[in-house]
């Protein structure tokens, strides 16, 4: 295949950066909250146990961005160049990134750094930290002023404490 796109096709979509950390950083926030709550409710909450449930989620993060990024090359399929795959599933890579403080919690409990037993708090509430941060990150990127900004970020932490909370359920 050639660089060149075929005359009267759309060239590929680009995803920006900034779209591809935001994706990335709610969906991994979301994701890894989710996944905390589902292996704590079904699971024991032994420090062993937590080194298990750090790697399902780095390997349920792994498969999710592999998804989502082939899921792009596949929705924007026309003429591409030989290693549009490759790039498509690199673009992830904020997916996984956004994942790791849970699986640094997850793993400082299996080394035994801090309690096992709870450790599934600490990590939905840095999660929805982590949803607040980028909530207040894109609404001033938006020029919004503080105030507006500062809300803008609680009401995307409330829905993210809603989404988690639903899935939680639903598991």
């Amino acid at each position: 295949m050639s660089d060149v796109t075929a005359p009267g096709a759309a060239p590929p979509r680009q995803h920006g950066t900034r779209e591809m950390v935001l994706f990335g950083g709610v969906y991994g926030a979301v994701l890894a909250s989710s996944m905390v709550a589902a292996l704590t409710q079904y699971g024991h909450t032994s420090a062993a146990v937590r080194g298990y449930d750090a790697a399902w989620v780095l390997v349920t993060a792994g498969a999710s961005a592999l998804a989502h990024g082939y899921a792009h090359y596949i929705a924007e399929r026309g003429p591409h160049r030989r290693w549009d795959i490759l790039l498509a599933l690199r673009d992830e890579w904020p997916l996984v990134a956004a994942v790791l403080p849970t699986v640094l919690l997850l793993v400082g409990a299996w080394w035994k750094w801090w309690p096992a037993k709870g450790v599934e708090y600490a990590a939905f509430v840095l999660n929805i930290l982590i949803l607040f941060v980028l909530g207040l990150v894109t609404a001033r990127w938006a020029a919004r002023g503080w105030p507006g900004a500062v809300l803008v970020g609680l009401g995307d932490a409330l829905l993210g404490l809603v989404v988690v909370v639903a899935n939680a359920l639903i598991k």
